[in-house]
């Protein structure tokens, strides 16, 4: 099986681009949408480009936690931000906001694996520990989960 390194995923929400870009930004909330996701901590107040926050997640009986640097927040457009576990790079998670021609938002979910370069093993090892999933299996499992995402992201906001 070859390793995949980035996957993307899109759904059409019949609401604005603003709208959906406010749900997917409150990060507090991500655990509505995310199957992995349990809660988010994070500051109060809105987040922007350099905000932290923390992930807590869960798979079967993996439990794990991630730190999670915001890299781009533009209303409306796209909103991403940087994974990190014990100061190494993990991985790269985004969405963006497109206008559909019906009047709803083409939303796209994307991930980049960073477990390259030095500290590419042991990060990967944590990886295998804390989330029971081979390098090689994570592309799949993180489209499975992607497609969750964008459908209950879905149903919030046109609910």
């Amino acid at each position: 099986m070859i390793r995949q390194w980035s996957v993307e995923e899109s759904i059409v929400i019949g609401s604005r681009p603003d709208t959906v870009f406010r749900a997917v930004s409150d990060v507090r909330r991500m655990g509505e949408w995310s199957p992995e996701c349990r809660t988010v901590w994070a500051r109060r107040g809105p987040v922007r480009e350099g905000s932290s926050f923390i992930g807590f997640n869960r798979r079967g009986p993996a439990l794990w936690f991630t730190v999670c640097r915001v890299t781009r927040c533009e209303p409306g457009q796209e909103f991403a931000f940087r994974v990190s576990i014990f100061g190494l790079p993990v991985a790269h998670w985004g969405y963006r906001f497109k206008p559909a021609p019906d009047g709803g938002t083409t939303v796209t979910e994307y991930w980049q694996d960073l477990r390259t370069g030095s500290g590419a093993r042991l990060t990967e090892l944590l990886g295998l520990v804390f989330t029971a999933t081979r390098p090689v299996d994570r592309a799949r499992v993180n489209r499975a989960g992607m497609r969750a995402t964008l459908n209950r992201l879905k149903q919030a906001c046109e609910g």
